[in-house]
């Protein structure tokens, strides 16, 4: 259901004995944190490994925070591979490490390690022969104040044998380039593989720490290190997580970000690295690569979705006077011109809270839309506060019946598990009703006219008002066969451009005058009924 559930259920395993592995990106450790923060002082009996992979430049995240800080903040172990191999290597390490330490430990992973493609050593896979068992032990895992006092001072002691682990270990190394290195450079994960490029191609003699081990650090390792050296390179995404620990050891002529040698945000690139330390020695900085001068491509709704019918009724019944606060997912796209249906966006279930906040604070009238899988994820808290406390905005439900942005997994609602087994299928709306929300109305966001007037009729309702918009994700439905598309009668069309200008989608463009493109058309018909001529009707 989200990120803290997943959490918890391999918590629930570890603690039994048994090793277990829960993922997600960074801001889904946001939500998970709760429970990992506090799991950290009663540790675990088998083992628990957390990869969390971050999103420098933000490719598909509301922001590129720095996972590291949370294994500072949580005092637990963190790992991070350089290579798809070593992505292998230390999922292993980290189940041997959480065993050892009987402690949760971190891989954190980047978008490119995530992304990368390489052929991968495995090795010998081992056979799960292990059954768990809890045993019960209320001192140590229930951390009610007593225990968890007890826990903290344990955490901190498995924290040192940490220390020392990683002082010895060989994921943390020292890679010598040249024959007398006159410059230390420090650096870990996907950065590494940059800092070697350009070691290379600059030509010169270094001496490269990789840590593989980013928390603990290896201090004494560290120290040694930049005693070594008169300059210090600290080459990283994002935060200058590991330049500020090794200014804290003492290294005084330290290059990075602080010092604005090394950009702060966005992803690295090799031209990046190589160029920020063709600055510090003083040679010559490449030329980037250019950016193809292409036409501007933004992402978009899907031609079909029933997102945008639903979008656009909303803006016709509130005469596009309203506040629209909006959620994670494909519907985030509604930012986008002709439909401009978003105003607001934080997280999951966010934008409805957000909603109870902007009608209790101000007279106007707000409309939040969040998806499916969101409403199972986070959004169902947010409802019970809005309809305790009386707020009053249309909380719209864009059920699309699966996760579409992140790859159609299947949800509560789906009647399905993510294995492909039968499972019970939660309805939105029987949940919605138990709440105690008198407002629900399902509707098909295919048919404009039924949903303009269901919009205006929650709108005008004095409380928490629920549309659920329900129909198929496009993508899926073309699985089924695809339906005969749409043309514009030439004839007819007055060349309004209501279409265009106000409907937008992808199917529909300008040559001179209005074309429907059939080879992308999935023939939902919303155009057609949108068109004040009557100018659109199935292609014969």
């Amino acid at each position: 259901v989200n990120e803290k559930v997943a959490a918890e259920i391999a918590i629930g395993a570890s603690v039994s004995g048994l090793r277990s592995i829960v993922s997600m990106k960074h801001v889904g450790l946001n939500v998970a944190s709760d429970a990992l923060a506090t799991i950290a002082y009663s540790g675990v009996r088998g083992a628990l490994v957390i990869v969390v992979a971050d999103d420098p430049s933000c490719y598909s995240s509301q922001n590129e925070q720095d996972s590291r800080y949370y294994a500072l903040l949580m005092n637990l172990p963190m790992l991070e591979p350089s290579t798809s191999q070593e992505a292998k290597d230390m999922t292993k390490a980290a189940f041997k490490l959480s065993e050892k330490l009987e402690l949760p430990v971190f891989l954190r992973l980047s978008t490119r390690i995530s992304h990368v493609r390489e052929n991968v050593k495995l090795g010998k896979i081992m056979k799960n022969n292990r059954k768990g068992c809890f045993e019960k032990n209320p001192m140590r895992f229930v951390n009610v104040p007593a225990g968890a006092r007890i826990g903290h001072k344990r955490l901190l002691s498995q924290m040192e044998k940490a220390k020392d682990i990683s002082e010895k270990s060989n994921l943390n190394q020292i890679v010598k380039i040249g024959k007398k290195p006159k410059i230390g450079i420090i650096t870990s994960g996907v950065s590494y593989t940059y800092t070697m490029e350009a070691v290379k191609k600059l030509g010169i003699d270094a001496s490269i720490l990789k840590l593989g081990i980013v928390h603990p650090l290896p201090e004494k390792m560290c120290e040694d290190f930049i005693n070594s050296f008169k300059k210090i390179v600290v080459v990283e995404e994002l935060e200058p997580y590991l330049e500020k620990q090794i200014k804290a050891l003492g290294a005084k002529n330290v290059h990075g970000k602080t010092t604005n040698d090394f950009p702060r945000t966005f992803e690295y690139t090799p031209d990046i690295v190589f160029n920020s330390m063709a600055k510090i020695l003083g040679k010559k900085t490449v030329k980037t690569s250019e950016k193809l001068n292409a036409p501007s491509r933004p992402p978009v709704l899907c031609p079909g979705c029933s997102h945008r019918a639903t979008f656009y009724a909303a803006k016709i019944a509130s005469k596009d006077k309203a506040i629209y606060s909006t959620d994670i997912g494909c519907y985030a796209l509604g930012v986008q011109l002709p439909l401009a249906t978003a105003d607001l966006l934080m997280c999951m279930g966010g934008g409805v809270g957000a909603a109870g906040g902007i009608s209790k604070a101000t007279k106007q009238r707000v409309i939040a839309f969040l998806g499916d899988s969101t409403f199972f994820h986070a959004g169902i808290p947010a409802l019970i506060n809005a309809v305790y406390n009386n707020h009053k905005f249309v909380y719209t439900i864009l059920d699309n019946r699966t996760t579409a942005m992140t790859g159609h997994q299947p949800h509560p609602g789906t009647g399905i598990t993510g294995m492909g087994n039968p499972a019970p299928n939660i309805k939105i709306e029987d949940i919605v009703r138990g709440i105690g929300v008198k407002f629900v109305e399902i509707l098909d966001p295919y048919n404009v006219k039924k949903t303009v007037s269901a919009f205006r009729r929650a709108l005008e309702y004095d409380g928490v008002s629920v549309l659920i918009a329900r129909h198929g994700c496009t993508l899926l439905e073309l699985r089924k066969g695809k339906k005969k598309p749409y043309q514009v009668n030439q004839s007819k069309c007055k060349e309004c451009r209501i279409c265009i200008d106000r409907f937008g989608c992808p199917a529909l463009y300008v040559d001179n005058k209005i074309h429907i493109n059939p080879l992308i058309c999935v023939g939902c018909g919303v155009c057609a009924q949108i068109c004040p001529a009557k100018a659109i009707g199935v292609k014969k």
